[in-house]
């Protein structure tokens, strides 16, 4: 269904990336702009496994976002803009030695320093050998690395899709090998407005993380398109930009740094009500009190929490049924949920929050 030719290494959108993130950045401290996201913002017991990371690989991390979500032993991880590596290392030693961890990038500066730290990884957390391997490519173009339908538990990415010329192909293909009841959890720069498209492809802007950022109402349509209509939301904060050049140049957009969720599982375009609960049974690894689905939906051990049917399916329909008690079912439907979109900073409903 999602065939596509071999992406082209002629792309000039592409070929200005790779030469800003393998030549123009040295560190994370050439960027300029406040995407970058340092981390105090990890969870706790991501951010312990963090500092195990190399540091080479750390002061060159250029990501935007946390998106670490639970319950990963034994998964087989998809890393997308992997760059260095400190997510895909991360994801190593949440997954466990019987998981497994595929980071792609298309940048080979910076792959080579993700391979070289391979073993003194395995080392430091303990592993007869690496579960963590990197392959060049371009992440439009998965068949391509030998990645085939419904392989891969979840996929994850950290302020890369926009860099992406095609998203649409992009998240066919990500999709594509997602397996049924798998999930993408992302985190990226979004735009509460269309980029101007003199500024898309600057090549500033671009490795910014500014010129192909997304905008939300776009990412919305195309979610519904590919047979996702309900994107659940972790966090958001502000992107400062921190440059006077960039400021004059995109300061009348508006961005902010999302983590995002989707799960691979039929759902609704509206939160309907089937008289549904759901409780957290306290059994997932550092998450003994509460899990948290997504902005608005926090789960608390052994206490039932009504949720609308896309919520059920989220929760007993993937890697979450083995920790979560979601009684009743669709036999009886009550209408819409009662339930309504998240707010913005001033207050005013977000078009592109989940619906409940």
């Amino acid at each position: 269904m999602f065939c596509h030719p071999a992406m082209s290494n002629s792309n000039p959108v592409q070929a200005a990336i790779r030469d800003y993130y393998g030549r123009v950045l040295e560190s994370s401290g050439d960027l300029k702009t406040g995407a970058c996201c340092s981390a105090e913002q990890l969870p706790q017991h991501v951010r312990t496994i963090a500092q195990d990371v190399h540091p080479e690989i750390r002061d060159r991390f250029y990501g935007c976002g946390a998106p670490f979500p639970e319950a990963l032993r034994g998964l087989t991880v998809l890393d997308l803009g992997c760059g260095t590596g400190r997510d895909s290392y991360i994801f190593s030693r949440l997954v466990g030695k019987e998981g497994r961890v595929i980071g792609v990038d298309m940048t080979e500066e910076q792959l080579e320093v993700a391979r070289r730290h391979r073993d003194w990884h395995a080392d430091r957390f303990g592993y007869d050998r690496s579960n963590v391997e990197f392959r060049k490519g371009y992440m439009e173009d998965l068949a391509s690395l030998g990645l085939a339908d419904d392989s891969v538990d979840l996929v994850v990415s950290n302020c890369v899709f926009n860099l992406s010329p095609d998203k649409h192909r992009l998240f066919s293909e990500i999709f594509r090998v997602l397996k049924p009841g798998g999930e993408l959890h992302f985190s990226d720069v979004f735009a509460d407005r269309r980029v101007p498209a003199h500024l898309r492809d600057d090549p500033t802007l671009r490795g910014e993380c500014l010129g192909g950022a997304m905008y939300t109402e776009d990412f919305r349509r195309l979610m519904a398109e590919l047979g996702c209509p309900d994107v659940r939301q972790t966090s958001r904060s502000p992107v400062d930009l921190l440059d006077p050049e960039v400021e004059s140049a995109i300061g009348m957009v508006r961005f902010t740094s999302r983590t995002l969720r989707v799960f691979k599982v039929s759902l609704e375009d509206r939160c309907e009500d089937y008289g549904q609960l759901a409780t957290y049974r306290g059994t997932i690894e550092g998450h003994p009190h509460r899990l948290q689905l997504d902005d608005h939906h926090l789960l608390e051990t052994g206490r039932p929490l009504r949720v609308c049917g896309n919520t059920a399916a989220m929760l007993s329909e993937t890697r979450y049924q083995a920790h979560v008690r979601v009684e009743g079912d669709r036999s009886v439907h009550f209408g819409l949920f009662d339930c309504g979109p998240g707010q913005d900073e001033a207050g005013r409903q977000e078009p592109d929050a989940a619906c409940c």
